[in-house]
C-alpha cells in the first residue's frame, strides 16, 4: 500500500507541475476563446491534482511512512508543506481570474482581460513555479534524512 501512495504522490506532483508549466506558457499568448478554454480546462486539472496530491501526502505522513511526529519535526518537510500551502493559497488569484472568463467562453467569445490582471497572474505562475523548486530541494533535503 505505501507504494501505491508514493506513486499517487508523485504522479498527482508531476500531473501539477506539468499544469503550472501549461497555463505559463498559454498565458503568455494571445487570450483567444481557444486559449481560454485550454486554460480553464488546465486550471480543472491543476486544483484536482493538488487536492489529491494534498490528501495522499497527508495519508503517507500520517499511515504509510514514517509518522507524524518524524515529518513535524523536520524542518525540511515543515518548509516543503508550508510552501504547498501558500502555493495553493496564491493559485487562487489564476483560478479566478479564469473562473471569471466562463460568461464569455460560454457567449463564444474571447474573455476581455486587462494587461494589469494578466501581469499579476503571470507573476503569480512565476512564483508558483520557484516554491514548487524550493520544495523539489526540500524533499532531496528530506530524502537524505537531513534539516532535522
Amino acid at each position: 500500500m505505501s507504494t501505491l501512495f508514493a506513486f499517487l504522490h508523485h504522479l498527482m506532483a508531476f500531473t501539477l507541475v506539468s499544469a503550472i508549466a501549461i497555463e505559463f506558457m498559454l498565458i503568455r499568448q494571445e487570450i483567444t476563446r481557444p486559449n481560454a478554454i485550454r486554460l480553464l480546462a488546465t486550471d480543472a486539472v491543476l486544483g484536482a491534482s493538488a487536492t489529491v496530491l494534498l490528501v495522499v501526502g497527508l495519508l503517507r505522513v500520517f499511515y504509510f511512512e514514517k509518522g507524524s511526529t518524524y515529518y513535524f519535526s523536520s524542518h525540511a518537510f515543515l518548509t516543503k508543506f508550508s510552501l504547498f500551502i501558500l502555493i495553493a493559497i496564491l493559485s487562487a488569484v489564476p483560478t479566478l481570474e479564469f473562473l471569471s472568463w466562463r460568461k464569455a467562453v460560454r457567449a463564444g467569445q474571447a474573455p476581455t482581460v486587462s494587461d494589469k490582471k494578466l501581469k499579476t497572474v503571470r507573476s503569480i505562475l512565476h512564483l508558483e513555479l520557484i516554491g514548487i523548486a524550493v520544495i523539489l530541494a526540500c524533499a532531496a533535503i528530506m530524502a537524505k534524512g537531513g534539516w532535522v
